[in-house]
């Protein structure tokens, strides 16, 4: 899934960032709550993990804005303010779920994986799909043509990206930095390598490739045209 972390506290923002990353979703952090209203009325995330104090607007009015503005975005509340009356006041401002802190990290995870599940307008945010490839966010499981295929977690997050952006060029820098959490190293050969392992899963046991190369600009997903 795609995630957003509201958080200012940027050690806390941090440790977060990388244990969902390495459960297999993507993550943004921002630390201003301005910032964030923007990103989640032009973005589309799968979640939105929200602390209510935060500098330039707190989280609950945040989220007040954003449902205003009929964004239904599964929220998650975490924050520090754990009086009954601020987690009603939170669920009834429209959040969907309240975690206090300090809390541990498989908790966190725990409530993240159950609030997917929950219906939601935006459910069909879960599944991704190009061509006759599907990929199931909730269940980490790649379909195409009706057969299952077996990847591994990065080629998992690799495919998600490439379908996320599909039509569209990810270059080898974008892939480093969200994939591998690291900067452009120009001799490094992980991607390609990975993406070999995943072209040969995806594309050669199919009559018709989906993931192209752009040279010296990145990969592309696009259907037949």
């Amino acid at each position: 899934m795609k995630i957003l972390v509201a958080e200012d506290d940027l050690q806390s923002s941090e440790f977060i960032r990388k244990g969902l990353t390495q459960e297999g979703h993507q993550v943004e952090c921002l630390a201003d709550g301005r910032d964030v209203l923007a990103a989640c009325l032009y973005t589309p995330f799968d979640m939105l993990i929200l602390d209510r104090m935060m500098p330039g607007m707190d989280g609950l009015t945040v989220l007040k804005t954003l449902r205003a503005a009929d964004r239904h975005t599964p929220v998650l509340f975490l924050t520090a303010m754990g009086d009954v009356d601020d987690r009603v006041e939170g669920l009834l401002a429209g959040g969907d779920d309240y975690l206090v802190k300090p809390f541990h990290f498989s908790e966190l995870v725990a409530r993240v994986t159950s609030l997917a599940r929950r219906p939601q307008q935006n459910a069909a945010a879960t599944k991704l799909s190009v061509h006759d490839l599907e990929l199931d966010l909730l269940e980490r499981t790649a379909t195409r043509a009706g057969t299952s295929i077996d990847l591994q977690a990065k080629e998992f997050a690799l495919l998600e990206i490439l379908m996320r952006n599909a039509g569209r060029i990810v270059t080898k820098t974008m892939l480093l930095e969200r994939v591998w959490d690291f900067n452009f190293d120009p001799k490094t050969t992980v991607v390609e390598t990975h993406m070999s392992r995943l072209r040969a899963k995806v594309d050669k046991p199919f009559e018709t490739p989906l993931i192209h190369t752009t040279r010296n600009s990145g990969y592309s997903m696009h259907a037949p045209r």
